[in-house]
C-alpha cells in the first residue's frame, strides 16, 4: 500500500462527527465510556464460554465468536476517533485509511455469515429439536467459523473493497466527512468519474447486506410460523428469543444497507447511521 506510488494524496483529513469543541469533549466522554462497555462484555461472554464447561457447546461456541468479531470490529477505528475528539487536526495516513477499509470489511463480512450460522442453528434447535445433536455439531460449527472468516477475507480482498481502492489516482480535496475512511465516501474523493465505483459498491457490499438481512429476516419468520402450530407457550418463547434479535439485526443491517446499496449520494446522517456497524456492532 504504497500511497507515494498510486497517489499524491499521502494522508487524509477526517472531519469527525462534530466541529464542535463543546461536542468534542462530550463526544470522547461518552464514546469512551461506550467503548470500554463494548470490550469488558464482549470479554467477559468469552471468558465465560471458554471457562465453563456448560457451554461449551456449538452454539456457544459461535457465541463466543461473535463477540471475539465485535471487539475487532469495534476497535479497528474506534480508539482513533476518540483520541482525535481531543485534536484540532484530524488526519489518517493513506496507509492507515486503507486499513481501515480492509478491516471494515473483513469483520462485517465475517460477521454476517456468523449470524446466518445462528439464525440456522436456532432455527434446528427451535423446529428440529431432536436432530439438533446430529445437524449441528462440533465440526459443523468449527466449519462455519471458519468460513465466516474465509467469506470476509475474501470480501474485502475483491476489487472494490481493497485492491482497485488502493490503486485509485486520489487528488485534494483530501477531506472525508466521516469519522473513520468510509468505502463510500473515500472513492468519491478519487480524480475520476466514480459512477462505476459505485456501481461495483452496490454489488459488492450493497447486495451482500441486503441479502444477509433478507436471509435473517426469513429465519425468523420461519421459525415464528413453525412454532405457531405447537403452542402458545412455544410461540411466546421463540417471540422473545427472537425479538431482541430482530432489533439488533435491524439496528446493525439498517444503517449498512442505506450506505452501501445506495452509495451514489452521501448524507451527513451518514456518519451517524455508521456508528451502529462500527462502534457498536451487536454488542
Amino acid at each position: 500500500m504504497d500511497g507515494a506510488n498510486s497517489s499524491v494524496v499521502l494522508e487524509f483529513v477526517l472531519l469527525g462527527l462534530s466541529s464542535s469543541q463543546e461536542l468534542q469533549l462530550f463526544f470522547f466522554v461518552v464514546f469512551s465510556m461506550l467503548y470500554g462497555m463494548i470490550i469488558l462484555d464482549n470479554l467477559i461472554i468469552i471468558i465465560t464460554v471458554t471457562s465453563d464447561a456448560c457451554l461449551h457447546s456449538p452454539m456457544y461456541f459461535l457465541l463466543g465468536n461473535l463477540s471475539f468479531v465485535d471487539i475487532c470490529q469495534s476497535s479497528f477505528a474506534t480508539p482513533k476517533m476518540i483520541a482525535d475528539f481531543l485534536n484540532e487536526y484530524k488526519t489518517i495516513s493513506f496507509n492507515g485509511c486503507m486499513a481501515q477499509i480492509f478491516f471494515i470489511h473483513l469483520f462485517t463480512g465475517g460477521e454476517m455469515v456468523l449470524l446466518i450460522s445462528m439464525a440456522y442453528g436456532r432455527y434446528v434447535a427451535i423446529c428440529k429439536l431432536l436432530h439438533y445433536v446430529i445437524i449441528m455439531s462440533q465440526h459443523v460449527f468449527t466449519n462455519l467459523v471458519l468460513a465466516s472468516w474465509a467469506v470476509g477475507f475474501i470480501h474485502t480482498m475483491s476489487t472494490v473493497n481493497l485492491p482497485f481502492t488502493v490503486n485509485l489516482p486520489f487528488c485534494v480535496p483530501n477531506v472525508v466527512d466521516s469519522f473513520f475512511c468510509d468505502l463510500p465516501r473515500v472513492t468519491k474523493l478519487a480524480c475520476l468519474d466514480s459512477y462505476t465505483i459505485e456501481i461495483l459498491i452496490v454489488v459488492n457490499s450493497g447486495i451482500l447486506s441486503l441479502n444477509t438481512f433478507f436471509l435473517l429476516s426469513i429465519s425468523c419468520i420461519v421459525i415464528l410460523v413453525t412454532v405457531r402450530y405447537k403452542s402458545f407457550v412455544a410461540m411466546a418463547k421463540a417471540f422473545s428469543t427472537l425479538s431482541a434479535h430482530i432489533m439488533v439485526v435491524t439496528l446493525f443491517f439498517g444503517p449498512c444497507i442505506f450506505i452501501y446499496v445506495w452509495p451514489f449520494t452521501t448524507y451527513p446522517v451518514d456518519k451517524v447511521l455508521a456508528i451502529f456497524y462500527t462502534i457498536s456492532p451487536l454488542s
